[in-house]
């Protein structure tokens, strides 16, 4: 039997394919400059089986819960979240699942809304209402389970074209800050959820996340273990404080991604927590597409605690 209490799975950017026909009227928005851009840029990159392949992989692993960091569509419109609500429900139940918003799923004025109401069981806290109430402060959430606390953060917004920004706000840090104390009085494992990487530099400008200090400050005063993001499709490892000691900030590439681009083939991570408050041992692996596309393969471990 294996001496780890819990495996968490993360994966990010999934763009669900194909793009859909969409109206005239829904064009005249952003969704023109995107709609434009994945038929010159990502459409040649966007490997239709790397999703399909992964998530068999994820599924083979059999892993105790699966943390989905947003951009699921990539225009925002109804027609992709409505695929996408169904795509979740092929992936995995709302209780061993849990989705947090990005900008994609933000792209023009009241995207955002509708994804959240359409995929609000993957979404919601231990607490919050089991039916979807209009309301832009669902997050912070939090989900406990077994050794774990999942906190999910939003920093999901429609931005102007050309724009792919988001914020956290000074409410949402307090929030945050708040949960994460709590949950490490539980005495539990406590992993935050966010889209954008909460790292200064870690992405270009107007990709950049406003409100990186209050994410530090909320990880500093409350504390966590592991913050995991998605956003710039690449596999990374970052560090923040807390408490006198450092805490890893993990990114992962676009789940869709396939390859011959510039950016990282199809990858999720795997994380084996176990142990105890003060003495976790958590090992990490990076599973990705392979250079042919065949198959999926170990590419990085590293050992976090322990």
């Amino acid at each position: 039997m294996s001496r780890y209490m819990f495996r968490l799975a993360h994966i990010s950017d999934v763009h669900l394919g194909p793009l859909p026909r969409l109206s005239l009227t829904e064009l005249a928005s952003k969704r023109i400059t995107g709609y434009w851009n994945w038929h010159r840029n990502r459409k040649k990159h966007m490997f239709s089986n790397a999703l399909e392949m992964l998530c068999a992989d994820i599924l083979e692993k059999a892993p105790d819960h699966l943390a989905i960091t947003g951009d699921l569509v990539n225009l925002g419109s109804g027609i992709e979240i409505r695929a996408v609500a169904e795509w979740l429900r092929v992936v995995g139940d709302p209780v061993s699942t849990t989705v947090i918003p990005g900008n994609h799923d933000a792209y023009v004025p009241g995207a955002r809304d509708k994804a959240v109401e359409a995929w609000y069981n993957y979404m919601r806290g231990d607490n919050d209402p089991l039916t979807f109430e209009q309301d832009d402060k669902l997050f912070p959430t939090i989900r406990r389970r077994g050794p774990v606390a999942i906190i999910g953060c939003s920093t999901a917004l429609a931005t102007p074209p050309f724009a792919a920004s988001g914020f956290f706000s000074s409410r949402q840090a307090r929030e945050t800050a708040e949960l994460l104390k709590k949950a490490g009085e539980e005495g539990l494992f406590r992993v935050v959820l966010i889209h954008h990487p909460p790292i200064p530099g870690a992405t270009t400008q107007y990709k950049r996340m406003i409100g990186i200090r209050r994410f530090a400050a909320a990880i500093a005063v409350g504390g966590a273990e592991l913050v995991l993001h998605g956003h710039t499709h690449l596999n990374s490892l970052y560090w923040l404080e807390s408490k006198g000691r450092k805490v890893p900030v993990v990114g992962i590439a676009s789940a869709s991604q396939g390859p011959g681009s510039p950016k990282p083939r199809a990858a999720y991570n795997l994380f084996s927590i176990g142990g105890k408050p003060g003495a976790w041992h958590v090992d990490w692996e990076r599973h990705s597409l392979d250079k042919l596309a065949g198959h999926i393969e170990v590419d990085h471990r590293h050992r976090l605690y322990g």
